[in-house]
């Protein structure tokens, strides 16, 4: 569920695994289902797929009644704020919370004719055209950013610039892993960073924050400030190592899924995270987990022992300088799609209210 984008459903990078590998505790699904996750974080994600595959248990496959119920009227419901608002609060489990799907179930929906439905549909198809193409300029930025890296450090296996190869640990100062104490959703001194809250391309996702109170001997171990490097060292094979640099003034926790790095004199943390999220970056974590089944684990003395190019660290500032100029320029865009995000909200409301003419 990492791969797929909140409040639009769009899958990023499609997960396939040979036959071998699927337990028999899934479930099959095809281009008449939409997919909703009854796992927190992934409560206002919701796929409608567009090929056959299968789902594990976290995921449930429905099948519309295609003659009641329009299935994109659906998967707009299910990722309207008030349903989110309404499911978040009925999840429970300590450690994976979940909702319980009796409730799921009886909840009721607003069920208009057929043929208000899509229409109702096209128009948040519509609204959702606009936000998603805010977003692709967002990530074009993105693009250029790796374009940027591959130019100024070169490909990592023929290193035609001749740098000296090290690990990461040369770089590193300290590798820290963060707080298991119990976050809570009620309030807390520092909002908590968990693994859903990195991004598969290398950004901090803000949203769905927990918090966590803590005391004066735990700040220096588990805070985060402006320039750290955090790093997904749990997650699925396919997701683990998720790496980015925490670019905000005030400070955070984090979760002891995660870890933070802090660079010495010879690294910067926006070097090391071009690199993790690069392509080469990407295959090297794979090729360490290639062999686990479920959810996989990088610790911190094997995160810093993956090779990397060792580049004058002047350069890699220069890099650094780069990714900030590009990234104030988003401001703008992102602002964009806040008010977008807004607007299309306020359409949902009025949509599944009865208010939309």
């Amino acid at each position: 569920m990492d791969q797929v984008e909140p409040g639009t459903g769009k899958v990023l990078q499609k997960v396939v695994v040979p036959k071998g590998e699927i337990g028999s505790s899934t479930h099959g699904f095809d281009d008449r289902h939409v997919l909703y996750s009854k796992l927190r974080p992934y409560l206002n994600k919701v796929v409608l797929p567009d090929e056959m595959g299968v789902a594990t248990t976290e995921l449930v496959p429905m099948l519309p009644d295609a003659g009641r119920l329009d299935r994109k009227y659906l998967a707009y419901y299910l990722r309207s704020k008030s349903f989110v608002s309404w499911v978040s609060a009925q999840v429970a489990g300590a450690k994976m919370p979940r909702v319980s799907m009796k409730l799921f179930w009886d909840h009721e929906i607003p069920l208009p004719p057929l043929v208000e439905q899509k229409r109702i549909a096209t128009i948040l198809d519509k609204a959702n055209a606009i936000r998603r193409k805010r977003k692709q300029a967002i990530q074009l930025a993105d693009e250029f950013l790796r374009a940027v890296f591959l130019d100024m450090f070169g490909d990592p296996v023929t290193n035609r610039k001749g740098f000296p190869l090290g690990t990461i640990r040369d770089l590193v100062e300290s590798a820290n892993y963060g707080s298991s104490a119990k976050a809570s959703e009620a309030g807390g001194d520092y909002p908590i960073l968990r693994m859903g809250n990195i991004t598969y391309e290398g950004a901090i996702d803000m949203t769905d924050l927990k918090y966590i109170d803590l005391s004066e001997k735990e700040k220096p171990k588990y805070l985060v400030v402006k320039g750290d490097l955090l790093f997904n060292r749990t997650n699925s094979k396919e997701l683990v190592g998720k790496a980015a640099v925490y670019d905000r003034d005030d400070p955070v926790a984090i979760a002891g899924y995660l870890i933070r790095v802090r660079t010495n004199e010879k690294g910067n943390s926006h070097y090391i995270s071009g690199y993790l999220n690069s392509a080469h970056g990407k295959a090297t974590l794979q090729n360490m987990c290639k062999s686990i089944v479920g959810m996989a684990n990088i610790n911190a003395q094997e995160m810093q022992d993956i090779p990397i190019l060792i580049p004058p660290v002047s350069l890699q500032k220069r890099y650094r300088d780069i990714v900030a100029s590009t990234k104030e320029k988003l401001v703008a865009h992102q602002a964009a799609l806040s008010y977008n995000n807004e607007f299309f909200e306020a359409l949902c409301q009025k949509a599944f209210s009865g208010q939309l003419s």
